[in-house]
């Protein structure tokens, strides 16, 4: 664990990164004792200087879902982050590169919740009660260091390396549809570029915010009515640049259309 005023100044130094576009070090070089809740904490500590500026949370996303990624980072549960209403852009519009430092673009299935969830205990079909609908989206996940060699804490404090995200247009009852069978189809410019499924997320997508759910209950934390919790990707990364068109079409559900503009900071 590290002291709390060393907390503090690592979560500024992330906060004032985001803000200025410059790149700061990584937490896993100034304190690599830290912890992955010293992680949390910094996390916290950042979020708390977005919603002192103006911000407000809308909403909680999932990270490291995937077992390669995990395995990557040498951790073996998801992480999450927070979702903020200044990060959120609609189906079709332009993202502003300028505004982000290392983007990529991963393709998800957000659920919007119509009732709390309010861990321990919750399970999947508990999520499926509680979700208003779900929707395609893209999460536009980004770093506040100066590359994407990361460790853990680097992510979980840099809000799961979280930049923006865009919901799509297309919506559906999860009572309707398989979540684990439902195939994802990404295209690039109008051409084919990956595909995935619902069941690469933890099984199912419903099984990854079960889980947030309980983790954040551990803490006394709840999913309230209207969140946005985005579930994590079913699709590998995809490295964007001015001019560039994803659409991400998921059975049953519909598309999400995302447009990039401009020059990333760094």
């Amino acid at each position: 664990m590290i002291e709390e005023s060393q907390v503090a100044k690592l979560g500024d130094a992330l906060y004032e990164a985001m803000v200025s576009g410059r790149p700061t070090t990584k937490i896993s070089e100034i304190a690599p004792e830290s912890t992955i809740t010293d992680a949390y904490n910094i996390q916290s500590r950042m979020l708390a200087r977005r919603i002192a500026a103006g911000d407000e949370i809308v909403g909680r996303k999932i990270g490291l879902t995937s077992r390669a990624i995990q395995d990557a980072l040498g951790v073996y549960q998801p992480d999450f982050g927070q979702l903020t209403r200044q990060m959120l852009y609609q189906n079709g519009d332009a993202i502003d590169m300028g505004a982000l430092m290392q983007p990529r673009a991963e393709a998800e299935l957000a659920f919007v919740l119509k009732h709390d969830l309010r861990g321990p205990g919750v399970t999947v079909t508990d999520v499926i009660r509680a979700t208003d609908y779900v929707t395609p989206c893209f999460e536009i996940v980004d770093t506040r260091f100066s590359d994407w060699k990361i460790r853990i804490q680097d992510t979980v404090a840099d809000n799961a390396s979280c930049g923006v995200f865009l919901l799509g247009e297309g919506r559906a009852d999860p009572r309707d549809i398989d979540l684990s069978l439902a195939g994802l189809v990404i295209e690039k410019n109008g051409a084919l570029h990956s595909t995935g499924v619902g069941a690469a997320v933890q099984g199912s997508p419903a099984n990854a915010v079960a889980w947030l759910a309980n983790t954040l209950g551990a803490l006394g934390i709840t999913l309230k009515a209207g969140e946005v919790i985005l579930s994590g990707a079913q699709a590998p990364l995809i490295e964007v640049v001015d001019g560039d068109e994803l659409v991400a079409t998921i059975a049953g559900v519909g598309t999400c259309t995302a447009r990039f503009k401009g020059r990333a900071q760094v």
